[in-house]
């Protein structure tokens, strides 16, 4: 059981960093050393299927990071228990700071540094805000894309910063 918790802690320890990308940059910050918290009502681990599931009610945190899912899958691979890949499942909501992003699914794939977000995916800041129905972010690159299909467009929403002295005092 330590063997399990040790290498489920190490998976979500290096796919939470990148995760947390998914909603913008996290300001240069290095989160590996610090530690995870994760909160389900549930938890499995299977070493020879390399995977560890964490369902009902998956809150994880790291830093100023948490992201929240019905369900968390995550597989690894190698003996170093290296993240191949994570996927959440659910009212997945992804908080950092004032960035959240939500989606029905995410899959962050390690190998490609590629978060994806479908089902209704969201990503907002302060009052902005980005819809389609794809959101993907390449997190070695710092670059985005946002995809829509014959029913859903790409729509953004960016709100001018407020201007010192136009709140109609003189």
């Amino acid at each position: 059981m330590k063997i399990i918790l040790t290498i489920t802690l190490l998976i979500t320890l290096a796919a939470f960093s990148a995760v947390a990308a998914s909603v913008g940059n996290t300001g240069g910050k290095d989160r590996s050393g610090l530690p995870i918290s994760i909160k389900s009502n549930q938890m499995s681990a299977d070493n020879m299927g390399k995977t560890a599931v964490f369902s009902g009610k998956v809150m994880a945190r790291q830093g100023d990071v948490t992201i929240y899912a019905d369900k968390m899958t995550i597989n690894y691979g190698d003996e170093k228990g290296e993240v191949e890949k994570i996927e959440a499942d659910g009212n997945v909501r992804i908080v950092q700071e004032n960035r959240i992003g939500f989606a029905s699914h995410a899959l962050y794939e390690s190998k490609q540094g590629r978060i994806t977000l479908t089902g209704n995916p969201k990503v907002t800041q302060g009052a902005d805000s980005i819809t389609g129905a794809t959101i993907t972010y390449l997190i070695d690159e710092d670059k985005s894309f946002v995809s829509g299909d014959g029913d859903t467009r790409v729509q953004t929403v960016i709100h001018p910063p407020a201007k010192k002295g136009n709140d109609g005092s003189r």
